[in-house]
């Protein structure tokens, strides 16, 4: 069976991006544009490294030029919470935005898709931010390390707009213990009281546990630049700790902290499923229609893995 081949661009192209510092490594080009081909669509995904300092002016320029959507990655899921015009359900819940939909008023005055109107809109149009990250990382924990998150004890690496998701999410899912620690105390420290008072029953902890963890999950940027570390000291968590390591990181697909958790012994996972499933959610809150997701699995892995 031959691939699709995506329409030409012309002037009635659909444009989407991802916004990112760094953002050379990520993989949301290869998916998106081969899940729009799929369905036929006249529509494509761009990436723009974006300083955290001209995020604003980025999202209002993508408004004005009729962007049909965004995806954010790191470091700037916390920071549009404040810029986008509307937040979702889903971003008021976990605190955090990583896909963003602009949409305009029909003639019911009511707020539709961009992709609703066959014609450029001369009107109003406004952001909504949404988060697909947090079922995005509890799949990819199902799946690709075959955990029942209830009743884990986790240790928590990185609390910045993703792995704030992942605390509330493990949280929610009624982990028993969880450890959360970040190079800023300040925001693991944040992240736990949030917890508290929402998830009064999981027993949350800053810093570094003593005893055996079920789960690693390492939610910071260390491990994206050739020659990154680990991003935690033997002398404050030893991987023997552990017996499963989850790396959000996937490209590389294999970090440092992956392989010496391989060394180790640990069950071991990189964040490409993480990638896919907010993805295809991501696809599917900009198009209207269901994401052909093993068209996306397959892009993604070609990418990652050249394969």
């Amino acid at each position: 069976m031959s691939e699709p081949v995506q329409p030409i661009i012309n002037a009635s192209t659909r444009l989407c991006a991802v916004y990112g510092f760094p953002i050379r490594h990520s993989a949301s080009p290869a998916m998106h544009n081969a899940a729009f081909a799929r369905l036929g669509l006249n529509w494509r995904y761009l990436a723009f490294e974006v300083h955290p300092d001209n995020l604003r002016a980025a999202i209002a320029g993508a408004k004005a030029m009729q962007f049909s959507g965004l995806n954010l990655t790191v470091p700037h899921k916390l920071l549009a919470m404040q810029i986008v015009d509307e937040l979702d359900e889903s971003s008021k819940t976990w605190g955090a935005v990583n896909t963003v939909r602009f949409e305009a008023r029909d003639a019911d005055g009511k707020w539709q898709p961009l992709h609703h109107f066959p014609e450029a809109i001369s009107g109003e149009i406004r952001t909504q931010g949404f988060n697909t990250d947090s079922d995005g990382i509890a799949r990819s924990l199902r799946e690709d390390l075959g955990l029942k998150l209830a009743g884990l004890k986790v240790l928590l690496v990185g609390t910045g707009g993703a792995g704030q998701v992942a605390a509330l999410r493990l949280a929610m899912e009624g982990v028993a213990e969880l450890f959360v620690t970040d190079y800023v105390i300040a925001k693991a420290e944040a992240v736990a009281e949030e917890i508290r008072k929402r998830y009064p029953r999981v027993k949350v902890t800053v810093g570094f546990p003593k005893g055996e963890m079920d789960l690693l999950l390492n939610a910071t940027p260390i491990g994206l630049k050739p020659g990154d570390p680990s991003p935690l000291e033997e002398k404050q968590f030893s991987l023997r700790q552990t017996r499963a390591v989850y790396d959000m990181i996937y490209k590389p697909a294999e970090t440092k902290l992956l392989a010496l958790a391989k060394a180790a012994g640990c069950k071991t996972s990189n964040g490409l499923g993480m990638l896919l499933h907010q993805g295809a959610a991501a696809f599917e809150i900009w198009t209207g229609q269901p994401a052909p997701v093993d068209v996306m699995r397959r892009a993604l892995e070609q990418n990652v893995y050249g394969k």
